[in-house]
């Protein structure tokens, strides 16, 4: 019989495959070490193939697609749910991926090339760099500050801290550690320029980040981040799907009839959502200060909501739009409110 649905279970060696025929009967269990996985799949006629979106996913998905396999990837969290209780194996997690990839409600990440992923390595290079130069810095004011030197908040006073270190009374051998971590924070300050230089490039080369970028609050690396990691947005229904895959709206608990709203559920990528609500708190900084007609929506919501609320909604608002921006394949345009007939 032949194979219409397989769940492949990735891993670091040895891989599991669960192949399903048309009617849903199960043909194949098979082990595969990893030299033999395109070789068992070339073998294989065109069928859909679901994975879970973990390491190495993206890569599997691109080489299957190439052989002419229609490959789904799934998030791990939706695929434990139709993992049998008390049973967690190899073989059973690719069996829950063979049937959580049939589920017509169900949502999948998009595949992204290797030019795609290559520019969210800048991104993930660039965001360690940042908080291991937090640590340092922290790090430096921590220690100084036992011998009585600190510095007034904010990246910028570091310099301060750094040219006391010749003229403090410290013993030697604090002068010397410093030294090093003073150092180590103006080598990451080199290297995150560096970054930002080549994804500011990208970005300039990428129509879809550069319209993105016309959105207000979304600069160079919000854009090009965006564009990355969404490579199809009409995978997504509405702007709503794309702001719930960044996990920026309300978790519900409803029943009865009565809708009961939480907090945002963070789902997805939290390094995307962080950069959406930092854009929307710049936004925010400056929304009192628009002239009449402009920004009303978010003068009024900072009058019944307070700021850190009223960023993420803006974020989530941000999120609606981006996807507008990448289905249309055009830039942002403010529409203000036409002004009631006296």
């Amino acid at each position: 019989m032949a194979i219409v649905t397989t769940g492949l279970d990735l891993a670091k060696n040895v891989f599991q495959v669960h192949g399903l025929d048309e009617v849903g009967k199960v043909v194949l269990r098979r082990q595969l070490r990893r030299s033999d996985v395109e070789r068992f799949f070339c073998s294989q006629a065109p069928c859909l193939v679901g994975m879970e979106a973990c390491g190495s996913a993206h890569h599997w998905a691109r080489r299957l697609t190439a052989m002419g396999h229609e490959v789904r990837l799934i998030a791990p969290a939706r695929v434990k749910a139709y993992v049998q209780r008390g049973k967690k194996n190899d073989a059973n997690d690719a069996a829950a991926i063979a049937e959580a990839v049939t589920r017509p409600h169900m949502m999948f990440v998009p595949i992204k090339s290797e030019d795609q992923q290559g520019v969210l390595m800048l991104h993930r290079s660039r965001d360690l760099l940042v908080r291991q130069r937090t640590m340092l810095v922290n790090a430096l004011r921590a220690h100084l500050a036992e011998f009585g030197i600190v510095a007034a908040k904010g990246r910028g006073k570091v310099a301060d801290l750094v040219a006391s270190l010749g003229e403090a009374d410290i013993p030697a051998l604090a002068r010397s550690a410093l030294h090093q971590i003073a150092e180590q924070i103006d080598a990451s300050d080199e290297r995150v320029e560096a970054l930002e230089k080549e994804i500011v490039g990208w970005h300039k080369s990428n129509e879809t980040s550069r319209n993105l970028a016309t959105i207000p609050g979304v600069g160079p690396i919000t854009a090009s981040a965006l564009a990355a990691s969404v490579p199809d947005p009409s995978a997504f229904d509405s702007g709503r799907k794309l702001a719930a895959w960044l996990g920026l709206v309300p978790r519900q608990n409803s029943t009865g009839g009565k809708d009961r709203l939480g907090h945002i559920t963070k789902t997805g990528d939290s390094y995307l959502r962080r950069l959406l609500v930092i854009g929307a708190t710049s936004v925010l900084r400056y929304a009192q200060d628009k002239a009449p007609g402009k920004a009303e929506w978010l003068k009024a919501l900072l009058e019944r909501k307070p700021a850190r609320l009223a960023s993420v909604a803006l974020a989530n608002k941000m999120a609606r739009i981006a996807w507008s921006v990448m289905v249309r394949g055009e830039v942002y345009r403010e529409v203000y409110p036409v002004p009631k007939a006296a």
